[in-house]
This record gives C-alpha cells, sequence and structure tokens, in this order.
C-alpha cells in the first residue's frame, strides 16, 4: 500500500473491513448489531472520502475506477448476507443483487481488456448510496429491537425487506443502464 495514493489506500481498508464487519455482526457477543454497524459506518464513510479525495486532488486512477466499486460490493454484500442469516433479507433481494454485480463487473473486466474504462454512472452510485444507507438503518433498528426498545410487534423484517426490495428495484435499473451504455463502447466480437 506504501506506493498507492490515498483513495486507493482507502478502497483497500474497505475492503479489509468487510470480514471485521461480518464477524461482529454475526458474534453472539453484547450489542453486535451496535459493532457491526460501527465498522460498517466506517466502511461507507471511506467510500465517500476516497472518491471526494480522488476528484478533490484529480488523482483518478483506472485502480481507482475499477477497485472503488468491487470494494463497494463486497461491503454491501456481506450485510446482506449476514441480514439473511437473521431473516432480514429475502434470498431473492440478494439473488438479484449478485446477478446485477457480476453482469456489470464482467462487463467492466471486458471493457478493460480492451483498453476501455467504463466508470459508475449516477443509477450505480444511488444504488450504493441506497444499499450502504439503507444497510445502516436496518443494523440501528437491529440494534435497538435487540435491546426491547422497538417492542415485540416491531416488524423488522418486514421494514428491512421492503428496504433492500427498493435497492434490489435500484440494482435492476442502474444494471439496466450500465449494460445500455456498454454495449455503445465495447467491442463483443472479440
Amino acid at each position: 500500500m506504501k506506493n498507492m495514493n490515498l483513495p486507493n489506500q482507502l478502497t483497500i481498508i474497505r475492503i479489509i473491513l468487510t470480514p471485521i464487519f461480518l464477524a461482529l455482526f454475526l458474534s453472539n457477543i453484547k450489542y453486535h448489531f451496535m459493532w457491526g454497524l460501527i465498522v460498517f459506518a466506517i466502511g461507507s464513510f471511506t467510500d465517500f472520502l476516497d472518491g471526494k479525495i480522488a476528484r478533490k486532488r484529480n488523482i483518478v486512477t483506472v485502480f481507482g475506477q475499477l477497485a472503488d466499486p468491487v470494494a463497494d460490493k463486497i461491503l454491501t454484500t456481506a450485510a446482506l448476507l449476514a441480514f439473511m442469516k437473521f431473516d432480514l433479507c429475502n434470498i431473492w433481494i440478494i439473488m438479484i443483487v449478485l446477478l446485477r454485480e457480476f453482469t456489470i463487473t464482467s462487463f467492466r473486466l471486458v471493457a478493460t481488456a480492451q483498453g476501455v474504462v467504463i466508470p459508475a454512472n449516477i443509477y450505480g452510485k444511488m444504488k450504493t448510496v441506497s444499499q450502504m444507507v439503507f444497510s445502516l438503518v436496518i443494523m440501528v433498528l437491529a440494534h435497538l429491537n435487540e435491546c426491547g426498545i422497538l417492542g415485540e410487534s416491531f416488524p423488522l423484517s418486514t421494514v428491512s425487506n421492503g428496504l433492500l426490495w427498493v435497492t434490489a428495484v435500484l440494482c435492476v435499473i442502474s444494471g439496466a443502464v450500465y449494460v445500455k451504455q456498454s454495449i455503445k463502447l465495447i467491442d463483443f466480437s472479440k
């Protein structure tokens, strides 16, 4: 990491934080949802910070354009998998998200092999922000529920799945836009 610029270092830190988040969230320690929330929030903040620094200092790199969205996918997918364990995320949401992510990553790899970098579009950024924000909200609610603050009748699973279905719809929209943009830039005959 010594030769990397600060935004790229933050991207790597986000990847490293992901298993720490998952281990804490899934653990049996007291307030595990809160501890997971804190680590996830730090990881999410590095996403905001790395892009801001890269644009401000004009140090946008190919590595950053490719690794940053992958780091986001790793962090947000870990949250969805953790939520599924606690019945806070329907498996079909995860399937839609993963289908979109693998498809877009495949297109990015083909583009990169042809010397074309296709950065994330505004719809993809909206999808990522919604995933991160909704994940944070769900973790706060899970913590409050675990502490007994919300009451036994609070429909945590319903609220969580409702928020995540919004993200799934954004995944479909952003994926369709990305594929449409990519088709114009990638030579699929190679």
